[in-house]
């Protein structure tokens, strides 16, 4: 922890985040969700794709709302874009469940199909469940090939 705190506090990110971990499972430190919380924006304020993606799950399950970190959705769908268009699969795919239900974010079966596949693609199986539902019940073929299409354009940043 000594450590981690060091650099943590000289702005390096992946310090940022494994000091967030620490906090977020009691590991040397006690638990404390708002901490965690406070690590991992700092993380992913620099761009790093996981702490991004922890931050949003912290959102997206109002982890720690007793201690003040309540769930928000929106806040979740915008840190679950950043990681995700860096090609972080386990955000797109949570990024195409937002789509899906449309939480954070208007409801968009195309945007969430694009999102699942590119998470699939990556070796993710969670999102086939939900592309199988799509492709049968909800899409048109016509939105299969645009999501599709969607999802061949897309270009990490």
């Amino acid at each position: 922890m000594k450590w981690y705190r060091k650099a943590a506090e000289q702005n390096l990110a992946n310090a940022q985040y494994n000091l967030g971990v620490c906090y977020a499972h009691g590991e040397g430190v006690v638990k404390d969700q708002v901490e965690a919380v406070k690590w991992y924006r700092k993380a992913a304020e620099q761009n790093l794709a996981l702490a991004q993606y922890n931050l949003a799950v912290c959102y997206d399950r109002g982890v720690g709302c007793r201690d003040g970190v309540a769930e928000d959705q929106v806040e979740a769908v915008k840190w679950y874009r950043k990681a995700a268009e860096q090609n972080f699969a386990e955000a797109q795919y949570n990024l195409g469940i937002c789509y899906e239900r449309g939480d954070g974010v208007a409801e968009d079966w195309v945007e969430a199909y694009k999102w699942l596949l590119l998470a699939a693609r990556q070796g993710v199986e969670a999102p086939k469940e939900h592309m199988t539902v799509l492709e049968s019940k909800l899409l048109t073929p016509e939105q299969i090939a645009q999501g599709q299409k969607r999802a061949r354009e897309f270009k990490p940043r």
